[in-house]
């Protein structure tokens, strides 16, 4: 059998079932994206108010994506990509649009998502080369990038005595 065709199955399903894909640019870390799979590549949006950022993802620019199980989450093939920009507008925009739109989760502008996409956002077919990573053998595991968000504060000094007084009274 050939080794190609299979690796370009491979990519095409795994991707096709994976809501969530994780893609590195040049001298940028790996960020999860969500996509949809549209004519042979995965589509993205982004780079605006609201949306996932893009970072290292230029137009003819080479790109790693790494599909994830969609069931289990471990890492299922990766793959080299073409990132490739849609100009708003253009029948292949409105098509990759009509397909992202319908994936996109808790919109604040609902209709108008995509007049807004088409202003402030660009929309990335990130196409196949046909290259396939072999998997590793160890995890590649990085730490999380830096964010100002947290969830870890210190308790407030007040909060064991009311804790212990709950317990009591039960």
């Amino acid at each position: 059998m050939n080794t190609e065709l299979l690796d370009q199955a491979l990519v095409e399903e795994a991707t096709k079932k994976s809501g969530l894909v994780w893609v590195k640019g040049p001298g940028v870390p790996a960020r999860a994206l969500w996509h949809v799979w549209h004519e042979g590549a995965a589509c993205v949006v982004g780079d605006g108010p609201g949306e996932q950022p893009l970072p290292g993802l230029a137009d003819g620019a080479d790109a790693e994506v790494t599909v994830r199980s969609k069931d289990k989450g471990g890492r299922l093939v990766t793959w080299a990509a073409r990132v490739v920009e849609i100009a708003p507008d253009s029948p292949r925009w409105q098509e990759a649009v009509a397909e992202l739109k319908g994936k996109r989760l808790n919109a604040p502008d609902g209709e108008a998502m995509t007049a807004r996409w088409a202003r402030e956002c660009r929309v990335l077919r990130l196409e196949p080369t046909g290259t396939t990573a072999p998997l590793p053998e160890d995890s590649l595991a990085e730490a999380p990038l830096p964010t100002p968000a947290t969830t870890r504060r210190p308790a407030p000094d007040g909060l064991p005595r009311l804790l212990v007084k709950r317990k009591r009274r039960k």
